[in-house]
């Protein structure tokens, strides 16, 4: 089977690999799909738990619901744009260690935004992403 996505991390650039994520994916031509920003709501409409690592690890979940619906991994995963609120370096860090976990080994590229707020006063963090459906 033909690589779909390809990841590289030039030397004239960071090294992203060490951090969990690559500078460039090149991706084949294909069908490519566009996951809407994924937040911390639950399918039973229960609220957002407070704390940034808890809504973390419900968006990666979501994250991971929404691939599985297109048949796809974070393997497929291009470019996935994250969203904090307030983000600090601390709060970075505290957003990581969930969605390298959800990312299981996959290296796409990312992007990270800090943001003032988000659709909903009690959503602290936010996921997008573009896809490379496999075949």
């Amino acid at each position: 089977m033909t690589q779909k996505i390809t990841r590289l991390n030039p030397p004239s650039l960071p090294d992203a690999g060490a951090l969990g994520y690559s500078q460039i994916s090149i991706v084949d031509p294909g069908r490519m799909a566009f996951i809407s920003g994924q937040v911390a709501a639950r399918p039973g409409g229960e609220p957002a738990p407070a704390g940034l690592v808890e809504q973390a690890g419900i968006v990666m979940a979501n994250t991971k619901a929404a691939l599985d619906a297109i048949g796809a991994t974070p393997h497929d995963i291009a470019i996935l744009r994250i969203y904090v609120v307030d983000l600090t370096p601390q709060r970075l860090e505290e957003s990581m260690p969930p969605l390298l976990a959800m990312l299981d080994g996959a290296q796409p590229s990312i992007t990270g935004i800090g943001v003032a707020a988000l659709a909903g006063p009690d959503l602290q963090i936010e996921m997008e992403l573009t896809v490379r459906l496999p075949d």
